[in-house]
């Protein structure tokens, strides 16, 4: 009896777990078959239509502000510091004094080479009379005159020393800081301050060798960047080097600006826009409408269903990019003029998704673009 209870309670526990198993298989297959037919809801997007625009025809560069003319003033002579003349960070005109050495030894020889120049001199006219008189030969005349020039000479020696211990400017220009103090003693090539001419100022920036045949002097450039926040300096080049680099296939080229305001400083880097002649036709999106990928950039576009009960979709299309100007970019490829494509929120959409349009809050897309937090 008791082996048929233990029987018949075995059996009652495995009807039971079939019956346990069957309900949650049957679940399993109800939650699988309702995600086969669920369909998520529609993404909400802005869209835009792909514009054929009239652009500039532009090359652009990274360049760097060199001086016109720029120097670092240094001592020519040994000698220790007797008078400093300037201020740093002022301007100062060609010639005017910077720097003044110790030249009270150069001065205290001056008086007596003089005076042995002049004697030498009188010397040289009386030879000058005896040997027209026949009294003295050529040779001694000759000996006189070759005096007097050595005399001369030391006197010059003297001066340009005195000359060169006189430190004056160079050219016209802003001065920088100060490197020399006074009763310093300084050595032959010690620098003593930085002169820069400002305005002009150059531009110096490389473009690659296939567009040499569209460059010459005289184009105009357009300069931006973080020293002129928001404006744009114009300028023409000035110098286009006729040897391209061979490590590099770049040429180098040169561009003069106005810069009255001395903003430019040598040794900033700047934007460069080289204005070719004549427009260039361009197709241009949105910037925020590329979802950019190491691959390749892409877009989604815009395709109407011919049912209308079959939502709109957007398929994307991979795309070759040009120049960015603004909040908009030009697609060179993969697009044609008048196709739709999402403007905004392309990162949370797939090949096929369906969407829906709403451009009730679409951004305002702008070539010159003035971000409030600016």
């Amino acid at each position: 009896m008791k082996k048929k209870r233990i029987l018949f309670i075995v059996l009652g526990l495995l009807v039971l777990i079939g019956l346990l198993a069957g309900v949650k298989a049957l679940q399993i297959f109800a939650m699988i078959d309702h995600g086969k037919k669920y369909v998520p809801p529609p993404e909400a997007v802005t869209t835009m239509q792909v514009k054929s625009d009239s652009w500039e025809n532009n090359l652009n560069a990274v360049g760097s502000l060199t001086a016109v003319q720029g120097v670092s003033v240094s001592a020519e002579l040994a000698g220790k510091v007797s008078r400093i003349a300037f201020e740093p960070g002022t301007s100062i005109k060609k010639g005017d004094l910077l720097l003044q050495q110790d030249t009270s030894f150069e001065e205290a020889q001056l008086p007596g080479a003089v005076a042995q120049a002049g004697l030498g001199r009188s010397n040289l006219k009386r030879a000058e009379q005896l040997l027209s008189d026949g009294i003295i030969s050529q040779a001694d005349y000759d000996t006189a005159a070759a005096a007097y020039r050595q005399n001369q000479a030391q006197v010059d020696a003297i001066r340009a020393t005195i000359a060169k211990k006189t430190i004056r400017a160079p050219f016209s220009g802003q001065l920088g800081i100060r490197l020399v103090n006074l009763g310093q003693s300084l050595r032959e090539g010690d620098p003593i301050v930085t002169l820069q001419t400002l305005d002009p100022i150059f531009v110096d920036f490389t473009l690659p060798q296939q567009q040499t045949g569209q460059l010459r002097t005289g184009l105009p450039v357009r300069v931006t960047g973080d020293p002129v926040p928001g404006e744009s300096i114009r300028g023409r080049i000035t110098t286009v080097n006729p040897l391209v680099e061979s490590d590099t296939r770049s040429l180098k080229l040169q561009a003069t600006l106005a810069n009255p305001s001395g903003r430019l400083r040598p040794g900033m880097f700047v934007n460069v826009g080289v204005e070719l002649p004549g427009r260039q036709q361009v197709l241009v999106i949105p910037a925020t409408a590329v979802l950019y990928a190491p691959y390749s950039d892409s877009v989604f576009v815009v395709e109407q269903p011919q049912d209308p009960k079959k939502g709109t979709t957007v398929r994307q299309q991979f795309v070759r990019l040009g120049e960015k100007r603004g909040d908009f970019v030009a697609v060179t490829t993969g697009l044609k003029g008048g196709e739709t494509v999402v403007s905004s929120g392309v990162f949370k959409l797939r090949n096929g998704q369906t969407v829906a349009v709403d451009n009730k809050l679409a951004p305002q897309f702008q070539y010159a673009p003035k971000p409030e937090n600016n």
